[in-house]
């Protein structure tokens, strides 16, 4: 089986535990405002590689991964559920790490079939979930969040551990009312294990305009460190919150 893929990164750090071998899918439903990799979203575009040609360029870095493993990111993964399982199983049949790094806006609540053959082989998502509010999170995104909170379930059912990732938004999504909110539905996964609060920057500018779109966010300025902690700290007073009433 072949997938389409973006491209590979040869030593992430920053998309999952230690050093990463990092597999960019081709591919993506969601129309974010703030998209860093808009070159991913075309379902035909990148290139068609095999689970074992990817792991044969793991193999050729695998002395600096020893303490990481493999992350699939995108565009989106999950578009993509066949050659992902097949990825993962081939991964998990040589000891690697697998992490799953989605916005799971391709999820189907009423038939996670295909999506649980490949997190039979994930060790680890990280789940971006975009704003908490449905209708906020359509004009973000374009989709609504409703199966990605159910996939967020999903996985705290099956028990996956989830890092949870926000992007902090000036204007979008840096509301104290729905960053508090954000915090208390995270108090209902029992699978959390991390939360990245990530500051919006504007560094995707110049891709925008080689590429001929149109960037939404040009006069948007980027969050300061300052209001990213700030922001994280209203969330995790939610989660406090959540717990608070869950007792």
């Amino acid at each position: 089986m072949k997938g389409r893929i973006h491209s590979t990164e040869s030593f992430g750090t920053v998309d999952g535990p230690g050093i990463r071998f990092v597999v960019f899918f081709q591919g993506c439903p969601l129309r974010c405002m703030y998209c860093h990799n808009p070159d991913t979203w075309d379902f035909s575009g990148g290139r068609e590689v095999t689970a074992e040609e990817l792991l044969k360029e793991y193999d050729s870095y695998k002395e600096f991964l020893r303490s990481g493993g493999i992350t699939a990111t995108g565009g989106e993964p999950l578009a993509q559920p066949r050659f992902l399982a097949e990825l993962f199983g081939a991964a998990k049949s040589k000891g690697i790490h697998t992490c799953l790094d989605t916005s799971a806006g391709v999820f189907d609540p009423a038939h996670p079939e295909s999506i649980d053959e490949v997190l039979k082989y994930t060790d680890l998502v990280m789940l971006d979930i975009k704003h908490i509010d449905d209708e906020s999170h359509k004009r973000l995104t374009g989709v609504s969040n409703r199966n990605i909170l159910a996939f967020a379930e999903h996985i705290r059912d099956i028990g996956i551990p989830v890092w949870i990732r926000h992007v902090v938004i000036p204007g979008i999504t840096d509301s104290h009312d729905e960053l508090f909110a954000l915090g208390e539905y995270l108090s209902t996964l029992s699978n959390l294990k991390a939360l990245d609060v990530l500051p919006y920057h504007d560094m995707a500018k110049q891709k925008y305009a080689e590429l001929g779109i149109e960037y939404p966010l040009d006069d948007t300025p980027p969050l300061t460190k300052a209001e990213a902690v700030k922001a994280r700290e209203t969330i995790i007073s939610g989660i406090k919150s959540g717990l608070r009433k869950q007792k």
